[in-house]
């Protein structure tokens, strides 16, 4: 079976880990778009684990995201720690590749979106997570497509492609 990674297809959930609540968005690698997909309340891990299998089952994801946060200037702080840890417990149950994405106030960026949109304080709670989780999912999108453009044949270009097409 293909990498889909290296092809550039398949489906990708990404997480936006909270103590209490984990937004969960959905995305295809190809057309590069992230989704809003649900929340998940569980304060256990064997909770979070359950509610979370019956989505791996039905949307057959080829990776798992789970947005990393980090504090302004970029450090570690408490909330990074248990998002690697829920990561690690992902990979370990589900046996999927996890990508981290690095986030700050993403919660913040989805509140935004939703008032933007019309939502009121109330309609905007429940929704906030899961937006949360497409805003990590479609920045994690936006930065493979910076990061490794791709080919005709859905390959990274090597250093001579790339060389021929941005000449210098």
């Amino acid at each position: 079976m293909p990498d889909a990674r290296r092809s550039g297809t398949g489906t990708v959930l990404a997480f936006d880990f909270g103590e209490r609540r984990i937004g969960i968005a959905v995305g295809e690698q190809q057309l590069g778009q992230a989704h809003p997909l649900t929340t998940v309340r569980a304060a256990s891990t064997s909770e979070r684990m359950v509610a979370i299998a019956p989505l791996i089952s039905e949307w057959q994801p080829c990776r798992l995201v789970v947005g990393r946060p980090v504090a302004l200037d970029g450090s570690s702080h408490q909330m990074t720690g248990r998002a690697v840890r829920f990561a690690d417990e992902l990979r370990r149950r589900f046996a999927l590749p996890v990508d981290f994405a690095e986030e700050r106030l993403s919660s913040v960026a989805a509140a935004e979106r939703l008032r933007a949109t019309g939502h009121d304080s109330r309609s905007a709670r429940r929704h906030l997570d899961a937006v949360a989780a497409q805003l990590i999912l479609q920045d994690h999108f936006d930065g493979m497509t910076e990061a490794a453009p791709q080919t005709d044949q859905g390959q990274a270009p090597t250093a001579d492609e790339l060389q021929a097409r941005d000449p210098p």
